[in-house]
């Protein structure tokens, strides 16, 4: 049955529109977006009310963590995919840190087979920069993409050598794809499960320095310029990067850069009582990161919000915190973290729908990300009002590692449409 949302605040960034308007979705597509549809639509045509909330294109998680192949006990691409239309995303990038890695064909096949079969919204597999995400040397790029990889990436490694990087931005640019790199100088970071700074060595545990990313992001800028290459900087978190990614934009640089909502909301005070949930990587910084974070994302120095859905089981996170594995689930909470940015007049509501839908479509090439008659009928609609309390145990996500357990949050999605169909809430669920 076809669809029509008759009534909200339509959000289209890339048309530049905004205003209050009808949707009508047609055989899985964007048919019309204007005033009064919903009166003459005829029977076959499904409407449903969505005035007073704010309807965009469907958002698009640049970073997930999807755990599938071989991790399943943490997540998979079942369980991941409803986590993520409960949260408003129609669409995800899945990292290749399985078991095994998404280094070949038949990785990536299998995650495109597995999502076709159980998945709720689209998913695009990220293949490995190397075998075995190594760092020794260069997986088939050609094979990957051929496979229905969007961009390349040793996420949770970085790529370490420089000679190698450079290969293999050369290799990347010759398939058309986006060298994404975790950056990390592990020769600073050594070992550190915090941020270096005050609060860690109050709690007394090892830390890493921010110099770590920004050193590992100012030597692949010039390998960026030497090769050419699409370069992006994931989960940046520190002010330093920033600066650096500021910079290289103004030369002219083929450089883009997500940041996490956690990132953009907590410090590292959420550590200070060893709360293993807030233990990411790269860290959680201080006050003065965040803040540069929030005025990067609000300037567009940040091209997008990306939630690094990182799920652990409790077996990983119920244990000291040196031990515990770095990582935070940001699926379903995505929406109301960065409305506070709204709120705090940092993003306007066209920002805020820029930076979680058409910006991610547009980095990694991506269907979506418009309301633009002929568009994919991929549809979020939020209710920026509506208040809730994250409870974990009511996420949809397999792990419950958040530390936002108890928080209130205003604003959520409310309903998630792919393809023209209804993906949450789920039939029967409220």
């Amino acid at each position: 049955m076809d669809l029509c949302l008759r009534g909200g605040r339509v959000i289209d960034p890339r048309r530049g529109f905004d205003a209050e308007a009808d949707v009508l979705l047609k055989d899985g597509r964007v048919a019309r977006v204007e005033s009064g549809i919903a009166g003459g639509v005829g029977p076959g045509v499904r409407v449903i009310d969505v005035r007073g909330k704010w309807v965009m294109p469907g958002l698009i998680d640049l970073h997930t963590h999807l755990r599938e192949p071989g991790q399943e006990y943490k997540e998979d691409i079942a369980t991941g995919t409803r986590a993520a239309a409960a949260g408003g995303f129609t669409a995800v990038c899945a990292m290749p840190n399985t078991t095994p890695p998404n280094d070949t064909r038949a990785v990536t096949e299998l995650i495109v087979q597995r999502a076709r079969q159980v998945g709720v919204v689209r998913v695009y597999p990220i293949g490995a920069i190397t075998k075995g995400l190594s760092g020794e040397s260069l997986a088939e790029m050609g094979e990957l993409k051929e496979a229905g990889c969007v961009a390349v990436s040793d996420d949770g490694k970085p790529v370490m050598n420089a000679e190698l990087m450079r290969r293999a931005m050369e290799y990347a640019r010759t398939f058309g794809l986006t060298i994404v790199q975790h950056c990390e100088d592990l020769t600073l970071s050594a070992g550190g499960a915090m941020n270096e700074g005050p609060v860690a060595t109050r709690a007394g545990i090892r830390a890493q320095p921010a110099s770590a990313e920004s050193a590992m992001v100012a030597r692949d800028l010039e390998l960026c310029a030497l090769t050419g290459a699409r370069y992006h900087v994931a989960h940046v978190s520190s002010a330093d990067s920033i600066r650096l990614v500021r910079e290289a934009k103004q030369r002219g640089l083929p450089v883009t850069c997500e940041v996490t909502p956690h990132h953009l909301t907590l410090t590292d005070d959420a550590c200070a009582h060893y709360d293993t949930h807030a233990k990411c990587n790269p860290p959680l910084r201080g006050a003065a990161d965040v803040e540069a974070l929030r005025a990067a994302l609000g300037d567009g120095t940040i091209d997008a919000v990306a939630t690094d859905h990182a799920p652990h089981s409790p077996v990983e996170k119920e244990v000291e915190f040196e031990q515990a594995a770095f990582g935070i689930i940001g699926l379903e909470t995505a929406v109301p973290l960065v409305l506070e940015l709204v709120r705090a007049g940092i993003l306007t509501p066209s920002a805020f729908v820029a930076r979680l839908s058409s910006a991610p479509a547009a980095l990694f090439g991506l269907p979506g990300g418009t309301l633009a008659v002929g568009a994919p009928g991929d549809v979020t609609v939020v209710d920026p009002e509506v208040a809730w309390t994250c409870e974990p145990a009511d996420l949809r996500s397999r792990s419950h590692n958040t530390p936002f357990g108890g928080r209130k949050l205003q604003g959520r999605a409310v309903l998630t449409v792919v393809g023209g169909a209804i993906v949450y809430p789920e039939e029967g669920v409220s």
